[in-house]
């Protein structure tokens, strides 16, 4: 999937972010390492942790979710993929993380890699001036390409209406909405299972997407086949 035409301009913004801010929340726009790690909590809700599996960080910045799983999931068997829009916060990810083994990172690639498990935080809460409308076709895109990209499911979160008075400032820039819209879209246009994660003390919410039983007996039938 080439990338939507938005993305130059996200990637403008993150990398300008990264070089003030450097390798910290605030060089990815978060607040704290502590609402940072929150949200992490969240979308990896979506693993089952009793066995190996790959994971396709997506928008991954500096790799701020890998020192979290070492501290929460330091016995777990992962293969980690990050992918960001910023070459400059892929550089940094990578001599960050440059002694830790079974980790890559990419500046965001033409193509999703394919993963058993792909993760996004907060990648579409940042719209710039770009129209809704322009930015909900970005993320219909980008969900469908996570889809694609996920044998076994995937977790984003987005903004809902109520974050707008704690960023008032920067309210035109931002995408918010209700969880029923993107609920509704991973159901019937991607046809998966969605699960809505939300009253974790912040202004958002988490959706835990997984292929449906029949799209898991159709890839259990192309794996038999292969």
């Amino acid at each position: 999937m080439e990338a939507p035409a938005p993305l130059e301009s996200i990637e403008h913004y993150y990398t300008a972010k990264v070089r003030k801010y450097g390798a910290t929340p605030e060089g990815v726009d978060w607040i704290s390492v502590m609402s940072q790690r929150l949200r992490f909590v969240q979308l990896l809700k979506v693993i089952d942790w009793r066995s190996a599996f790959s994971l396709h960080d997506v928008g991954c910045g500096y790799g701020a979710l890998l020192a979290h799983l070492a501290d929460r999931h330091a016995d777990a068997d992962i293969r980690y993929i990050g992918s960001d829009v910023s070459g400059e916060m892929i550089r940094r990810a990578r001599s960050r993380w440059r002694r830790r083994k079974n980790v890559d990172f990419v500046v965001a690639p033409a193509s999703t890699p394919v993963s058993d498990y792909c993760v996004a935080s907060g990648i579409f809460n940042v719209k710039l001036d770009h129209a809704r409308d322009a930015w909900e076709r970005h993320v219909a895109l980008t969900l469908a390409a996570m889809h694609g990209g996920s044998r076994r499911g995937f977790a984003v979160n987005f903004m809902t209406p109520g974050a707008l008075s704690d960023r008032p400032a920067a309210a035109g820039g931002l995408y918010v909405t209700e969880p029923e819209r993107w609920m509704e879209h991973c159901r019937s246009e991607l046809g998966c299972e969605a699960q809505l994660v939300e009253d974790y003390g912040l202004r958002e919410f988490t959706l835990l997407v997984k292929p449906s039983l029949d799209q898991r007996a159709e890839m259990r039938a192309r794996s038999a086949s292969s």
